[in-house]
């Protein structure tokens, strides 16, 4: 029986946090968030249009980081994607792909995403600890596929940018292994 109050008085934190990130996120929704990012996202697509995917990409991760979801930006970039592109568009699946990376990217180094929150609670760490344990991580294949994103807005050829982002990727593991062997 003892063991129930100590669980409890450790999952408190995990508690107030999740509680303040859906208090956050529904703060957001009632501030329109959804259509502030509808708007700026039309207004880009009709000059930037090969550069969508790229800011698809950044988009996502900054409202997924803000709000601590992924499944909520999807909901609310989802609509907005499938209506900038055509139906018939290699964009539409470049820009889908874009915006489900992006989010995810963002819910992982997010400090008030239910995943990160457990995730730490069950580890029992500092949960701050533990989100910036994930930064370097997240941040140097959100650099990748931002790249990756703005190659594919113009090539838009499946092979080639895959090519592409394997060799991105292996190049950057191999300036991160020198730099960490000079230092």
């Amino acid at each position: 029986m003892g063991c129930i109050t100590k669980g409890f008085i450790a999952m408190v934190p995990a508690l107030l946090i999740l509680t303040f990130a859906v208090t956050l996120k529904n703060i957001t929704g009632m501030l329109g968030a959804a259509d502030y990012v509808y708007s700026v996202m039309d207004s880009a697509s009709a000059g930037l249009y090969n550069l969508l995917p790229a800011i698809i990409f950044l988009v996502a991760c900054g409202l997924a980081f803000s709000t601590g979801t992924s499944w909520g930006t999807f909901g609310i970039l989802l609509p907005i994607v499938t209506k900038v592109f055509p139906a018939d568009s290699t964009l539409l699946i470049i820009g889908v792909s874009a915006c489900l990376a992006g989010a995810v990217m963002g819910d992982h180094c997010s400090p008030i995403s239910d995943t990160s929150i457990m995730a730490s609670a069950g580890a029992q760490c500092d949960h701050i600890a533990h989100v910036s344990t994930q930064l370097p991580y997240v941040l140097t294949v959100a650099g990748v596929s931002f790249v990756s994103y703005l190659i594919a807005g113009f090539v838009q050829n499946v092979v080639i940018c895959l090519v592409i982002g394997i060799l991105l990727t292996l190049g950057t593991l191999f300036v991160l292994r020198r730099a960490s062997a000079r230092a």
